[in-house]
């Protein structure tokens, strides 16, 4: 077997962890930015998905060791925050990669913080999208180990000829 729950479930769980920690640094920055200054869409945005994201992603830790019931559930998730965190990367490269990275909001504040912001919601949309990948390995690996295997066993146990074998000759049985 190339794939079985053995390997899906420690990748699964590190996924999980990463993303959860990207999507509480994100959520830690982003909320530094509002307090400091103007707040834009953008920076509202990224708050909104990195709150989001740190409450829905629970689900996932436990998901590894309950596949039948939870892996359809966070799947779906993982499905909409992909695009979500995607539409966030691509509003803070819009903002902080330029080369008016210190006028964007909030204005005033170092490119470092900015950029990090940026690294780590790519970070939490990569590692979203690698999970969706994870999960769908993971369901078919437990259900590959979970499913009755039915052996080809004959059904010929020496009393008589198998069905499909030629008929016996006239008065040798």
């Amino acid at each position: 077997m190339l794939f079985s729950t053995t390997i899906a479930r420690p990748l699964q769980l590190l996924t999980r962890v990463l993303q959860w920690a990207s999507a509480v640094i994100v959520m830690g920055l982003t909320s530094y930015f509002l307090n400091r200054g103007p707040r834009g869409q953008h920076t509202i945005y990224q708050e909104v998905i990195a709150v989001l994201s740190v409450v829905f992603f629970l689900p996932a830790f436990i998901s590894p060791f309950m596949p039948s019931s939870l892996s359809r559930f966070v799947l779906a998730i993982d499905v909409v925050f992909s695009y979500l965190w995607l539409t966030a990367f691509i509003f803070a490269a819009q903002d902080y990669s330029g080369s008016q990275c210190f006028s964007a909001i909030p204005a005033g504040l170092g490119c470092k913080r900015k950029r990090a912001n940026e690294a780590f919601i790519f970070l939490a949309f990569i590692f979203t999208f690698f999970g969706m990948f994870l999960e769908v390995a993971g369901l078919w690996a437990y259900r590959k180990e979970n499913t009755p295997h039915h052996t080809n066993e004959k059904a010929n146990s020496g009393t008589r000829p198998p069905l499909d074998a030629p008929a016996a000759p006239a008065g040798t049985v």
